[in-house]
């Protein structure tokens, strides 16, 4: 188990609290709102305790010193504060249940949207290295897990320990005696309330981290549910789906053998503080020594005071549920960002589109691969193409172009300017990519298209989907433009996407156009649609290509074969083939002339 899963939980409510210091006159008004409710909520018994005094006493009656000399004054006098009593009581309980819940939904958005937010701005290394399960667990469940605890569990909290501050005054305003009696039993519901809690929250951590896997178990598979029916894996899925579901089953049970443990030893520590109080001041009564209508009060009272800490084993598991929620949220929000923005410096304007790498170097941290000393330059305008085997480090340049990473050693400028001392909004928006693993949003074809530039005209969608060579397709589809492409864009083939991202971004006209394996996947006849697309766009922009089939980069004026992360190779097309070297011998590979042994990939 992790430290954060062992961390103190008040340490975890001191954390939220720094958090939600903006929510400051909300807390302060719903608790005092609720205090006030608690307040109005003891009255009764002791207006009880006072109308047995009126009834025994009548004109010697505590009441009766007030001014109100018949016993029917008393009474009426006793009615009319009864009902003004009850009136504050439900008044209050509405306001503090309005403004806890508000508090709770308001809380609750806040925090997601500052966690999605911040995971956003997180470096690409943060997200290979966490499942997308983890996640979204985090953003949504735990987050509601939170909100379920400011519903309800912080005002019984808060009226718990009104309750004790206000009765505890009554009583030993009363008989000193009794109290100390009646609150003998508080020491150890602390002390159970506190050694549950040190035991409970290493437990609910466990369980977060249960249902974490369980998200992430579940996203996995249903985003690969073609896979899993192609392999007749649905047992074997369903198998292990069992045994994630089962590991938070486990989790939780052991949190609820903790917690459930609580209430029969409180239940028995309030029966002493009962027995206590109900014994001594009734003998206390008989003698004379206690008037009956005080200990009417102190009977009433010790219920009132012990019986709601029943409830405080389940408002202790829901704190604890909370406060380990909370320590994932919050943690989440404190992984370090890397890759800095520099807001206050946009890219200098217009952009021509020239990029070097200028002796850069990058590992991953994982697995060590990466480029070392790479060195090239892109004038503007110009298409450079790069080949290599399958993690070489083609991808990794492109990654540092649009600062996924930041280099360890060297620059990567755009027309001279480094872009590590420039926004990251005005860097990546002046570089289109077309991956080749395309993702298209749920929504509609138009959507999709328009996603770089959501107030694009409906004539400029449709001239991005020209030039794509998209729009034949797109116009075939039931409602063209408005056609749902369903999850990931499931609805449309593989050329199609490729197309569609094409076309998303041509609208966006960037300066800088990064295609990466962008016809990889896709068939003859839709490569050709992207090549003569291609032709037309390059004109104007820089293209840098990432690309195993060699056919689709012959023209590019310059060509780099990249090989353990060095520069192995550079020319044109015709240069490499004289030279004889990978790019020949791949030339000779695709083009049936030499044994794929003797290949670069």
């Amino acid at each position: 188990m992790s430290a954060n899963a062992s961390a103190n939980s008040f340490q975890a409510l001191v954390r939220l609290l720094r958090y939600a210091r903006g929510y400051r006159r909300r807390i302060v008004a719903a608790t005092t709102c609720s205090i006030i409710n608690k307040l109005f909520d003891i009255a009764p018994e002791i207006l009880i305790g006072v109308a047995i005094d009126v009834v025994v006493n009548q004109e010697r009656s505590f009441v009766a010193r007030a001014g109100f000399e018949t016993a029917q004054e008393q009474i009426f006098v006793l009615a009319v504060l009864t009902f003004f009593i009850w009136a504050g009581e439900s008044l209050f309980e509405y306001l503090y249940q309005i403004l806890w819940r508000n508090l709770a939904q308001r809380l609750q958005a806040d925090m997601r949207l500052d966690t999605y937010e911040h995971a956003q701005r997180l470096d690409m290394a943060y997200f290979e290295s966490k499942s997308s399960g983890q996640l979204v667990a985090t953003m949504n469940d735990d987050v509601n897990q939170l909100e379920r605890f400011l519903d309800g569990g912080a005002n019984s909290l808060v009226q718990v320990g009104v309750t004790v501050v206000a009765v505890g005054a009554v009583f030993f305003f009363i008989s000193p005696l009794i109290a100390l009696l009646a609150f003998t039993p508080i020491p150890l519901i602390i002390w159970g309330a506190f050694y549950f809690q040190r035991k409970a929250g290493p437990l609910y951590a466990d369980v977060r981290e249960k249902v974490g896997d369980l998200a992430s178990r579940l996203s996995n598979n249903l985003s690969g549910i073609a896979t899993i029916k192609s392999f007749t894996s649905e047992a074997r899925e369903a198998e292990r789906l069992r045994q994630v579901s089962e590991a938070y089953v486990e989790a939780n049970r052991r949190a609820i053998r903790v917690s459930s443990a609580f209430i029969p030893v409180i239940r028995m520590a309030i029966l002493a503080g009962f027995l206590a109080t109900f014994t001594v001041g009734g003998m206390m009564a008989l003698r004379g020594d206690l008037n009956v209508g005080a200990y009417g009060v102190l009977v009433f009272l010790t219920q009132r005071l012990l019986w709601p800490l029943t409830g405080l084993a389940e408002v202790i598991d829901l704190f604890e549920r909370a406060m380990a929620s909370t320590r994932r949220i919050l943690d989440l929000l404190a992984v370090p960002i890397t890759v800095r923005d520099r807001s206050d410096r946009p890219l200098a304007g217009p952009v021509r589109g020239e990029v070097s790498f200028e002796d850069v170097s990058f590992h991953y941290e994982a697995s060590g691969v990466g480029v070392e000393g790479v060195s090239l330059t892109v004038p503007a305008g110009n298409t450079l193409a790069l080949v290599g085997a399958t993690g070489s480090g083609k991808s990794t340049l492109m990654k540092l172009l649009l600062r996924f990473y930041d280099p360890e050693a060297g620059q990567v400028r755009i027309d001279g300017q480094p872009i590590a001392d420039v926004s990251l909004h005005s860097l990546r928006q002046a570089i289109g990519l077309v991956s080749q693993d395309v993702y298209l949003f749920e929504g509609t074809v138009r959507d999709n298209i328009a996603y770089g530039r959501p107030e694009a005209s409906e004539a400029e969608v449709v001239a991005a989907a020209r030039t794509a060579e998209a729009w034949e397709f797109i116009q075939a589809l039931p409602q063209g433009l408005d056609t749902q492409v369903g999850e990931r864009g499931v609805r449309l083939s593989g050329g199609q996407r490729q197309r569609l991202s094409l076309a998303r971004a041509l609208l966006k006209d960037p300066p800088i156009l990064v295609l990466d394996e962008a016809t990889s996947a896709v068939d003859n006849e839709t490569e050709a649609a992207i090549q003569r697309s291609l032709a037309k766009i390059g004109h104007g922009r820089t293209v840098i290509m990432i690309a195993h089939r060699l056919s689709t980069i012959v023209h590019a004026d310059e060509i780099v074969v990249i090989e353990g992360g060095r520069v192995a190779e550079r020319g044109t097309h015709d240069e490499l083939l004289e030279k004889g070297g990978r790019y020949a011998a791949q030339w000779k590979v695709q083009t049936g002339a030499l044994a794929a042994s003797e290949a670069i990939v």
